[in-house]
């Protein structure tokens, strides 16, 4: 990456692989959040006590290929979407820093509603307040963001290493039969809907503390190579893109591989918190090179023969991917929580996946049928208002209508 950018005349404000591969990450999200609602084993150090063979062998598949990838993928295309409205504002005559203010401001309070009211995993907080930092160092070159990008995640991974080495050697939890805090979070969340809200109203601050230390550096890393790469116009030619992908590929990927094994093999419950620490470590050091495979592969299926109907099925996925984020919450409470069916802990981890294909399903064939008629998912239309400050169209003009999607 060179420091300076080249024109941004011409550049498309939106780019519909861009929207497919955000589409895709969100999909991935999914399948490692469904665990927070479904499973009051998880982050305790202690096995689920009714998880058998297969159970495991599943849970081993999702932290192998999800944790970990997914989220640094979407928070790569987030860095790569403010440059990009960077652009589009700049070319309106806008002032863009006032305007990511005042989205950076309604995120915060619609992640702090999120986390609340449905998840207290909520991510929407931590993209807020790392939005606002990244805004602060829009003067950073891009050598200078892509060398502090990549200290912050070998700094991080490495301090997370460092500490599961210094912890005492502490006996595993593999035989403990049950968990203190996972059975009141079972109780919490499979009793009234009172009570779940009374769960996650005291576990946010522990929760996003965790965030901000875990997902933190790693997050504003992918923030800053994704607008890196947005000034470099490097999705301007996709083409381009691939090819240097693809000679990255013999490194990232058996290294990303290599950690991402040793990773699922060792975060699983039972061997204790120092090793715990080191798994996470990691995870971090492993992770955005794994992600960075995805990248490839995702660029690659798009342009084989068919590609563009994938494109056009994942697309309509990520234009709304804050719509969809927020529903999907409602969908794992509405069937683990309080809120709802109260199935938290009742089903196989095979059931629990069985959940997810549908709801991807239906959130890409609801996605496309709104985005036909309206140009902006329905939160996306609340975000956008308070972004520019005044109410946005809220259905296509006739004449758009025909090519909304096409």
């Amino acid at each position: 990456m060179q420091d300076t950018p080249p024109p941004a005349a011409g550049r498309p404000d939106r780019l519909d692989e861009v929207d497919a591969l955000r589409g895709f990450a969100l999909a991935g999200i999914l399948a490692v959040n469904v665990w927070a609602f479904a499973d009051p084993y998880l982050g305790t150090l202690t096995p689920n006590p009714s998880y058998g063979a297969l159970d495991h062998a599943l849970r081993f598949v999702i932290a192998l290929f999800f944790e970990g990838k997914f989220y640094l993928l979407f928070s790569f295309l987030f860095g790569l979407s403010v440059q990009l409205q960077a652009e589009a504002a700049e070319r309106a005559g806008a002032d863009d820093r006032q305007r990511m203010k005042r989205r950076h401001r309604a995120l915060l309070a619609l992640g702090l509603l999120h986390a609340l009211l449905l998840f207290e995993g909520d991510i929407l907080m931590l993209y807020a307040l790392l939005g606002g930092a990244l805004m602060r160092r829009h003067h950073w070159t891009v050598r200078r963001s892509v060398r502090v990008a990549v200290g912050l995640v070998v700094v991080s991974g490495l301090a997370w290493l460092l500490a599961g080495l210094l912890v005492p050697a502490t006996p595993a939890n593999a035989a403990a039969a049950t968990s203190p805090e996972a059975l009141r979070l079972r109780a919490a969340y499979g009793g009234s809907a009172l009570e779940t809200l009374r769960m996650r109203c005291s576990q946010l601050p522990m929760v996003l503390t965790g965030e901000l230390l875990l997902q933190g550096p790693s997050a504003f890393a992918m923030f800053l190579l994704g607008r890196s790469a947005g000034r470099r116009g490097l999705f301007a030619d996709l083409a381009l893109l691939r090819t240097r992908l693809r000679r990255a590929l013999p490194f990232a990927l058996p290294l990303g591989l290599g950690g991402a094994v040793f990773y699922a093999v060792t975060t699983a419950p039972g061997h204790g918190f120092g090793v715990e620490l080191v798994s996470l470590g990691t995870m971090i050091l492993a992770g955005p090179l794994l992600s960075a495979c995805y990248l490839a592969g995702m660029l690659a299926l798009f342009a084989r023969p068919g590609g563009e109907r994938l494109v056009a099925a994942l697309a309509p996925l990520g234009r709304m991917a804050l719509t969809n984020y927020l529903s999907q919450s409602l969908l794992l409470g509405l069937i683990f929580t309080g809120y709802g069916l109260a199935l938290i802990d009742r089903l196989p981890v095979a059931g629990v996946i069985a959940l997810l294909p549908p709801i991807i399903g239906g959130q890409m064939v609801f996605s496309r049928w709104w985005l036909a008629r309206h140009p902006y998912g329905p939160v996306e239309w609340m975000l956008r208002a308070a972004t520019i400050g005044r109410r946005p169209p809220w259905r296509h003009a006739p004449q758009n209508r025909r090519s909304a999607l096409t």
